[in-house]
């Protein structure tokens, strides 16, 4: 969950935030999640992700200081 990627900040500016179960998730991010039950994760408009965070305040700053727009998925 710590990996850093590069973050294409060209072309469409909106971002999607939304919760993933952490369940759902592979063993490997299970286990780095702890005891956390839900974490954020931000999509580009075409779907990949590009972070997964443990804090959905964090997703949208994240988000914010690569100049992108982050709105909620629900």
């Amino acid at each position: 969950m710590n990996t850093p990627i590069e973050i294409n900040t060209e072309g469409d500016r909106i971002v999607y935030v939304k919760t993933v179960e952490v369940a759902d998730l592979p063993r490997d991010l299970r286990d780095q999640a702890g005891d956390l039950n839900q974490l954020y994760a931000v999509h580009d408009s075409d779907g990949q992700q590009l972070a997964l965070v443990a804090d959905r305040k964090l997703a949208f700053v994240l988000a914010r200081q690569h100049d992108l727009s982050p709105v909620a998925v629900h």
